[in-house]
């Protein structure tokens, strides 16, 4: 690729923005495609046979060493999971299917098919859902919330609620133990939204309030610890009058975002949606792709170099990866580089637009899949990028 970019036949794509305001790198892909085509294939080798060390032997029992090892090892792998394999089922209150965690965050696919028939309370974390497919009513103190099809809905830590189900869900949920927020360069000094926000105030609802309700509910689920604890109540939970205050739960639909667009690859910072402690939440929508005559409009292949990235495949052709579909979800972990499958990458010259949809994390500290996540995951996954 050096000779190619050398002839003039592919542009020496600069990139920006790589230090933060302290000088640190930032977590974009700090690689540029410059000089990575033949480091990319020397880099994958280097780690494939100590890849292939965390594939247990025919003994039952691995040493203690050689399971930490096995363990480590396994951390380094790209993964793709298979959200279509999870059932469905249930109350959104038993159909939470746990995939990915760390000390901050937690996320998992639902696939409730009908309404919580009890109030519940997360104490942990503020929520976030992106609702894959399907619409409902998020009920709470507030009122009632509407939503529908690639909806975000935010709801903050504490809330009472329930969601009703007008239709079977499918949805994603990030925990944000650090809660969840507004990233602070769209904020002016006084916490409004800036004009060059990639969106406005009037792109989120806020819940109708209906004034006292008595559904003939008393049960409600507290989640405390990672626990859920169900406590019977005298009154009706919902007998609100009124309420006042800038925390609220809130809709937000994902076209609503309004994206960059540049003469070469943009890092995935221009696409920031929400921000959470320990973590990014972007939103890729369709639009025009790179536009300079010279540009190669699929992300060149990179390793993260603070971050493990996680994407979530909502609808759309997705450019760079093969065997992926709607509702698919890749991990991507820090310093192991990730990129288009083979074609696609030279396949993407003259593309003018995409028309993806997807959901991203960039997260700093190490996911961990869950045993459930296994159950899900396409087993050939890593060896796709030979």
């Amino acid at each position: 690729m050096l000779d190619r970019i050398a002839a003039g036949e592919l542009p020496d794509k600069p990139h920006t923005q790589l230090r933060g305001a302290e000088g640190a790198l930032r977590h974009e892909e700090c690689l540029t495609r410059a000089g990575f085509d033949g480091p990319f294939s020397i880099l994958y080798h280097q780690h494939r046979p100590h890849a292939l060390r965390a594939q247990p032997s025919a003994r039952t029992e691995l040493p203690a060493a050689a399971s930490q090892l096995a363990a480590a090892d396994a951390s380094l792998r790209r993964r793709h999971f298979r959200t279509r394999l999870a059932p469905p089922g249930g109350s959104l209150l038993e159909a939470r299917r746990a995939l990915l965690e760390n000390t901050e965050l937690a996320l998992s696919i639902c696939k409730p098919e009908h309404s919580e028939s009890a109030y519940f309370v997360n104490a942990d974390a503020d929520e976030l859902f992106f609702v894959h497919k399907g619409r409902g009513t998020l009920r709470s103190v507030f009122g009632d919330l509407a939503f529908g099809e690639h909806d975000y809905v935010a709801i903050p830590r504490g809330v009472l609620r329930r969601v009703l189900a007008e239709e079977p869900l499918e949805l994603l949920l990030i925990e944000a133990r650090g809660g969840l927020s507004i990233p602070r360069q769209f904020r002016n000094d006084v916490g409004q939204l800036r004009m060059d926000a990639p969106y406005s105030h009037r792109d989120f609802r806020r819940p109708l309030f209906r004034g006292p309700l008595d559904e003939g509910l008393r049960d409600v689920v507290i989640q405390r610890g990672g626990r859920q604890h169900r406590f019977r109540a005298e009154h009706a939970p919902l007998d609100v009058v009124g309420w006042d205050g800038t925390v609220y739960p809130w809709a937000f639909p994902i076209l609503a975002f309004q994206p960059r667009v540049s003469s070469v690859h943009l890092p995935p910072t221009w696409h920031g949606t929400f921000a959470a402690k320990g973590a990014l939440i972007c939103s890729f929508v369709p639009r025009p792709l790179d536009f300079d005559p010279r540009a190669i409009p699929c992300p060149y292949p990179h390793a993260s170099v603070d971050v493990d990235e996680v994407l979530f495949y909502v609808k759309g052709s997705f450019s760079s990866r093969s065997g992926v579909e709607a509702g698919s979800i890749t991990l991507h972990p820090r310093g192991i580089a990730h990129g288009p499958h083979p074609g696609r990458y030279e396949g993407s010259i003259g593309g003018t637009h995409t028309d993806e949809l997807a959901v991203m994390l960039d997260c700093y500290s190490p996911l961990l899949p869950s045993p459930q996540a296994r159950e899900l995951e396409d087993p050939d996954y890593d060896a796709s990028f030979l």
